[in-house]
This record gives C-alpha cells, sequence and structure tokens, in this order.
C-alpha cells in the first residue's frame, strides 16, 4: 500500500515512523516532510496551500492513503478533493472540519447537544462586544472564530485585556482578517489541561490514551503560547473514573452529534479539556493528530497504524484491533531562542547520533543538506521522546539525552512532566 502524509512537523515524522513499521506498507511520502522524514521516507516538496498540487502528486504516486496531518489543508477540504480523484484520505471532510475551523461551529454544536463546555457568546461587531466584556466580571477569554496559526486565543486577566483582544480582531487592525471577523468570549476555566484523542469512523469511536501538552514557551507555564513545547502520557492524575465520561459526554457525544446533522466525522478527533472542579469542559476541538501529542501516544500503540486507518476510511473500525502499551512516554521539544518570536535558522544540529538506544527524535524545522549535515529551519526543531515502565523513568532518560543535542540557541523547558511546577533538570 502507498501512503502520503500531508504535513511538516515533529507529528509528521512520528506518523512516518510509526506507520514504517507496517507489513502492509509499500512506499511511503511526506509532502513537504522534514530532515527526519528524508531518511524513512521520500520528501515531496509541495506546497500545502496548493491542494490542486497535493492531489495530483497522490494521483502520479499511485498512493492508496493520504493522511491528513496538519488544520489547514483539512479545513480547506483536502479529504474533498482527494474523493473526486478516487483517493481514500485520513481526515474529515471540509464540512466536518468546522468542528475545528470555526469556534463559533463548535459552541453552538455544543450548545444544542449538552456537550460540557464554558458559557460563551458570540460577536461580529465590536461595539457589542465591547459591552459585553464590560458587563462581565472575572477573566474572560477571547478567541477568533477562525484558523489563526495558534494565536487567536487570548487569555485576558483584567477587562482592558479583553477589550483590547477585540479591538485587535475586530476594530481597524483586523489582525486575523477573515478568520477573526467573528469572535467568541467565554468565560475563564480554572483546573488542570488534558488531550483526549480518539479514532473514529463516525460510528464507532476507539478512544486513544490521555496525554498533557504544554503550550506556554518557557518553565512554570510562563511566556507566549507556542505550538507545544513537550508532553507526556499517561496523566496519572488523572481519576480513573473521569476517563469513560469523558469518552461518553464529549467525545462519543461530538461525533454523534456530527452524524445526527448530517457532517459524519472520520479520522482523529482530539477534543482539548480543562478538569474543572464541576467536571471536564471542552476547551477546543481539534480534527487531526495533536502536536507534540502524538510524539508520546505512538510509541505507545502497540498495533499496526496503517490498518486501524485503513479500517477508519472503510468504515469498519470496529473490526480494527488496537492495544496500547503500559509505559509511560514524554517528549521534549527542542526549539530556536525566540520562538515563539523572532528566531534565526540555518544552524547545524550536532549529536543527533549520540543518543541512547531506544530513544526517538522526531524533526520538525530541520532541512538535510546534500552533504547529509542537518540544519535548523524552524521554530520548533525536534522533539526527543523516551518510554520507561514509569513516568520519572522516562523523564529523566528524555532529559539526558536532550543534554547531547546542540545547536546555536538551542532552547527547551526544563519542566516537561515533572513532580513539581518548579522542578528542574540540571
Amino acid at each position: 500500500m502507498n501512503l502520503l502524509i500531508v504535513g511538516s512537523g515533529a507529528r509528521e515524522h512520528a506518523l512516518a515512523w510509526k506507520f514504517r513499521q507496517s507489513p502492509r506498507l509499500t512506499d511511503l511520502f511526506v509532502a513537504p516532510g522534514s530532515g527526519g522524514t528524508a531518511e524513512i521516507a521520500r520528501n515531496l516538496p509541495l506546497d500545502l496551500a496548493d491542494l490542486d498540487a497535493i492531489c495530483a502528486a497522490a494521483s502520479d504516486h499511485r498512493v492508496d492513503l493520504v493522511i491528513l496531518g496538519q488544520e489547514g489543508p483539512i479545513a480547506a477540504g483536502l479529504a474533498d478533493r482527494l474523493a473526486v480523484r478516487g483517493i481514500a484520505a485520513f481526515g474529515p471532510s471540509r464540512d466536518a472540519a468546522r468542528i475545528e475551523s470555526s469556534k463559533v461551529f463548535a459552541k453552538d454544536l455544543m450548545r444544542r447537544h449538552d456537550i460540557p463546555t464554558a458559557a460563551s457568546e458570540t460577536f461580529s461587531g465590536r461595539s457589542a462586544a465591547r459591552d459585553y466584556i464590560e458587563s462581565r466580571a472575572g477573566p474572560l477569554v477571547v478567541k477568533a472564530d477562525g484558523l489563526a496559526a495558534g494565536k487567536g486565543v487570548f487569555m485576558c486577566d483584567t477587562t482592558d485585556e479583553a477589550l483590547r483582544a477585540v479591538d485587535l480582531m475586530l476594530g481597524d487592525e483586523r489582525i486575523f482578517g477573515d478568520a477573526g471577523s467573528r469572535v467568541v468570549i467565554e468565560e475563564r476555566l480554572s483546573g488542570r489541561e488534558v488531550s483526549a484523542h480518539a479514532f473514529t469512523d463516525g460510528v464507532t469511536v476507539a478512544p486513544m490514551p490521555f496525554s498533557c501538552d504544554y503550550k506556554r514557551a518557557h518553565d512554570g507555564d510562563e511566556g507566549p503560547n507556542t505550538g507545544g513545547m513537550g508532553a507526556y502520557s499517561p496523566p496519572l492524575w488523572l481519576d480513573e473514573p473521569l476517563e469513560p465520561l469523558i469518552h461518553e459526554t464529549i467525545t462519543e457525544a461530538a461525533i454523534h452529534a456530527m452524524r445526527q446533522e448530517g457532517s459524519p466525522y472520520r479520522g482523529v478527533l482530539y477534543p482539548g479539556l480543562m478538569i474543572t472542579s464541576e467536571g471536564p469542559r471542552v476547551l477546543e476541538f481539534n480534527c487531526r493528530f495533536g502536536d507534540p501529542e502524538t510524539q508520546v501516544l505512538l510509541p505507545r500503540l502497540k498495533s499496526d497504524l496503517l490498518e486501524i486507518c485503513w479500517a477508519v476510511v472503510n468504515n469498519r473500525l470496529s473490526e480494527a484491533e488496537i492495544e496500547w502499551s503500559t509505559d509511560a512516554c514524554i517528549g521534549v521539544v527542542v526549539a530556536s531562542g525566540g520562538y515563539p518570536g523572532e528566531y534565526r535558522t540555518g544552524f547545524s544540529i550536532a549529536g543527533l547520533n549520540s543518543v541512547e538506544p531506544g530513544v526517538l527524535i522526531f524533526h520538525a524545522g530541520t532541512i538535510r543538506d546534500e552533504d547529509g549535515t542537518v540544519r535548523t529551519s524552524g521554530g520548533r526543531v525536534l522533539t526527543m521522546v523516551a518510554s520507561a515502565p514509569t513516568l520519572p523513568e522516562a523523564r529523566a532518560i528524555a532529559y539526558r539525552n536532550v543534554q547531547r543535542i546542540h545547536f546555536t540557541r538551542a532552547d527547551y523547558r526544563k519542566d516537561i512532566a515533572a513532580p513539581a511546577q518548579d522542578a528542574r533538570v540540571d
């Protein structure tokens, strides 16, 4: 079976690594890929915004299944374009992908089907939004309706901060363009965050283990939001009775709601949740594998990922055998200094071949020169991943090996999966 993965991050490298283990795999392509995927697949230098080029490449290389990794092509309708050509896609249609690409759609869906989430209101006018904010007490969250490259959520401690967020999106600046032409203003929840991934063919729902990621740039959850600076699985702090409750009242409820409303959802659905004192609440839905969560979930998957994905696209997920390891897994993202702000690239990376056996390195912002030299090419450069019977053991291995990687201005958080918020690794 020929496979094409669409994306270029560490998530896509992890997917390629896992698919490469399948005896059913013949040829593996990644578009556009990274310096890491170049070692185990054929990279195709395609623009992710050019859906026609992606479809043409899939046809030219006789691809049997396309794995939709990044949210942009999913929201733009790549699965629909591929279907016209008779090519199977693991990922939702453009219509179903609105559960991520439109915060307003997701909120309305949850409201109609009693899926627990923060109380909110939607606005398209600046004046009405400002009036609402000034009538509220307590911290608020202001969200752009559409996709904004992970920058469309403003956590506001004060009224002035919330007003400023509204002005940026609905005022003259319109920093997110059409993606910010409507805003969702919601109460700010408190608690602990957790990611709840699940495979689904639109009817059957197969949950994955829970995981936790770290969105802030610096230790102690300080600094600006990023695409994710690390993750671990499983979160032992999550009470076991909550797990089936989350699957039933959130993940399964959302998938059944989509089917009921005529937008059947296939692929991976990943709700980001806040575990509050009153129970789990949905922060957002994502219509693809999370990054960096994928890097710590796939090493725990003992089954053939290709078989699972093929079962999904053929509406046979109920027949798939899915088994998970009980090991713990941690991933530490090594980034370019300055990320998510301004940063420099082009630095050679040393130490990639010096890590301990069993430790995984998934590349994101890397390129490989003709002489084999790997250089930095993005903000998040790579994810160092380690597994062990316990989380403390996995954590020790991951950080021991992170210290073997060297490039100019390399930066990483030192408190991923730490037992205390201020823990450090020397």
